[in-house]
């Protein structure tokens, strides 16, 4: 008899141990989404930002800012957070743009500026129509002439309703 509540109490004791620990074994079956938050911004859109740009343009660019400034309003915090829903791995990117007198004085931040940066849109040279900046993309040919898919031919369509 003390074999028989020994063995039940053993018993007992690995499926209190497994249901406890249930969660973290099946975790990657239960659905968590992605939390994105905050202003995403391409690198595109922060390769256009000038220096002596107005409010106006860098919002139009970036969209509007996370964060102004309470007491003035010269510093502008564009914050993106993201955290995955699989992995709980986080991204984290801030972009905080300082004006004086209404235009762009300065852009500190997680993203590379580009190298036009310091020269004013007045004096920059803008993209020219006839120029082509690349080569054409033109898609590979296949090497032999033949089509994809062979038609079959001799089947009676006239029957159709």
């Amino acid at each position: 008899m003390i074999n028989k509540k020994q063995s039940l109490t053993l018993l007992s004791a690995v499926a209190l141990s497994i249901s406890l620990s249930g969660c973290g074994v099946f975790d990657w079956l239960i659905y968590k989404p992605d939390v994105p938050q905050g202003n995403y911004m391409e690198s595109q859109q922060v390769d256009k930002l000038r220096v002596d740009m107005t409010k106006e343009q860098a919002e139009y660019i970036l969209g509007r800012p996370v964060l102004r400034d309470s007491f003035a309003d010269d510093t502008w915090y564009y914050v993106y957070h993201f955290k995955s829903g699989r992995d709980a791995s986080i991204i984290h990117k801030e972009l905080v743009i300082h004006f004086i007198d209404g235009k762009i004085s300065r852009v500190e931040g997680d993203y590379d500026l580009s190298a036009d940066f310091n020269t004013p849109l007045n004096e920059s040279k803008l993209p020219s129509i006839n120029e082509p900046e690349n080569e054409p993309l033109i898609p590979e040919s296949r090497p032999d002439s033949k089509p994809l898919v062979e038609e079959k031919r001799g089947l009676n369509t006239s029957n159709v309703d």
